[in-house]
């Protein structure tokens, strides 16, 4: 996979994050409460998950996926699900761009940091001014928009 396919692939999914939480929060304006709407989410995707995989490997694919699973397995899905969970209140309650910018700057700082201890040794873990210049300038940039929403 080339440079330019897996840049425009990331900007297709970013796109498709906004839609997909435009319409859960549209789901969740029709429902009692947002966890049918994290039901409706999560079943559909697993379901196409599993087809897929049945489809690829048959029932070994299912009978390895299923092998796999492990006590901290189960964090993921966790994570997945408080994420698409606090994205469709953030939708709801501050609009589309704060939440966007807030869910990105602080995955920004938390990939600059795993990315900095991940590559550190013995000696102190290094981060490049440049880097810290861009964290900085995307989390001052979260911070206008979603001050404008508060």
């Amino acid at each position: 996979m080339n440079t330019y396919f897996t840049i425009a692939l990331l900007v297709a999914a970013g796109i498709a994050v906004v839609v997909q939480n435009v319409l859960m929060v549209r789901i969740t304006e029709t429902v009692s409460t947002v966890l049918i709407t994290l039901v409706i989410n999560s079943s559909i995707g697993l379901a196409l998950l599993l087809t897929t995989l049945l489809m690829r490997s048959g029932l070994n694919g299912i009978l390895e996926a299923v092998s796999a699973v492990r006590p901290w397995a189960i964090l993921p899905g966790l994570f997945g699900s408080f994420f698409v969970f606090a994205g469709i209140i953030g939708y709801q309650k501050v609009g589309a761009a704060a939440t966007i910018a807030v869910i990105v700057a602080s995955q920004l700082v938390a990939g600059l940091l795993f990315d900095t201890f991940k590559t550190a040794t013995l000696e102190a873990p290094r981060i490049s001014v440049p880097s810290v210049l861009g964290v900085g300038f995307l989390v001052l940039g979260a911070v206008l928009i979603a001050h404008r929403r508060m």
